[in-house]
């Protein structure tokens, strides 16, 4: 039963004693879950992050590798790679004196990448997962003109589809990110109103601008942007300029200097989901379950595009 005076997510996570966050996407999707690691931590809980990698972590010493595909980051890891979002965060986390080692899965399929994240559940004894998004992508089903990159996002939905976990959950943060991704807002509304009537959307809440959780967010997205300088995360800027109240056409980085922003405190606010559900109205599920590389599931889900006789069309948002 929920209530108005607590978050769902929360209620759904009241029982679980270890937690494992893991960003869905890649890159730094991870840095979407710390305000909710953060939070966990300030209570005596125990929160794990974990991350789908972009760099090349393959080439990480035998030492590193926990299980097969499944490394352990600390603060001291080292990898020829310059872009190494969870290197940044595990140093970040060290400085803090916050639990430091993060856990990052090479870029696999459905199968392996299962594989993984059953020998880290394992290893760690977690009883919930949450996947966590910067970006609304994975809430697409597949029929929506605009995909945004979905790819690692359905990866990892539908590799923890498949594990036995008492609790899976989806966290989506940086509402609105996504329109320069292609994907219309108003699909991922419709979607989170579908979810809503099987019960499964749990609702949106805000990172409050002046708790602990949202300075150490903007602190530690602050010094990633200062570890990877040519490709500071726009997703995590973004978010982060909201937290601190700005608006509209906001600079923080070159990389935007083509387009026109529009951060809002929408983009502050986590949006949440029942994970299982979410992976049962993936269109193409069936399709990736059997993958084994990445480069599969984007041939799978431009073939299913392709045989689409129509997508749903991009609609205004009327207020």
């Amino acid at each position: 039963m929920f209530t108005l005076s607590e978050p769902p997510v929360f209620t759904r996570l009241k029982a679980a004693e270890r937690v494992l966050i893991a960003g869905a996407g890649g890159g730094f999707d991870v840095y979407a879950g710390l305000p909710l690691a953060l939070s966990l931590w300030a209570q005596g809980r125990t929160a794990h992050l974990a991350s789908f990698s972009f760099s090349f972590i393959e080439s990480l010493p035998s030492q590193v590798w926990l299980a097969e595909d499944v490394a352990e980051i600390t603060p001291e890891t080292e990898t020829l790679d310059w872009y190494f979002p969870e290197g940044a965060l595990a140093r970040w986390l060290g400085r803090h004196r916050l639990p430091s080692t993060v856990y990052a899965f090479p870029k696999l399929g459905v199968q392996p990448l299962r594989a993984a994240y059953r020998a880290l559940v394992e290893h760690l004894d977690v009883d919930a997962v949450v996947l966590v998004d910067g970006g609304t992508d994975i809430l697409m089903r597949g029929d929506e003109h605009g995909l945004g990159t979905p790819t690692e996002d359905m990866a990892s939905l539908a590799a923890v589809h498949g594990l036995d976990v008492p609790e899976k959950l989806v966290l989506s943060l940086g509402f609105g990110v996504d329109s320069y991704h292609g994907i219309s807002h108003v699909h991922v509304l419709e979607n989170l109103a579908a979810l809503d009537r099987e019960g499964a959307y749990l609702g949106a809440f805000s990172i409050p601008r002046d708790s602990r959780e949202a300075a150490l967010y903007q602190d530690a997205v602050a010094h990633a942007a200062a570890a990877t300088p040519d490709r500071p995360s726009i997703v995590h800027g973004s978010i982060a300029a909201a937290l601190r109240g700005e608006f509209g056409d906001v600079r923080f980085t070159d990389r935007t200097r083509d387009s026109e922003l529009f951060v809002n405190p929408l983009m502050a606010m986590y949006f949440a989901v029942d994970l299982d559900a979410l992976a049962n109205r993936l269109l193409y599920r069936d399709a990736i379950e059997d993958t084994y590389l990445t480069r599969q599931i984007t041939s799978i889900i431009e073939d299913f595009r392709e045989s689409r006789p129509k997508t749903r069309p991009p609609r205004q948002y009327p207020h």
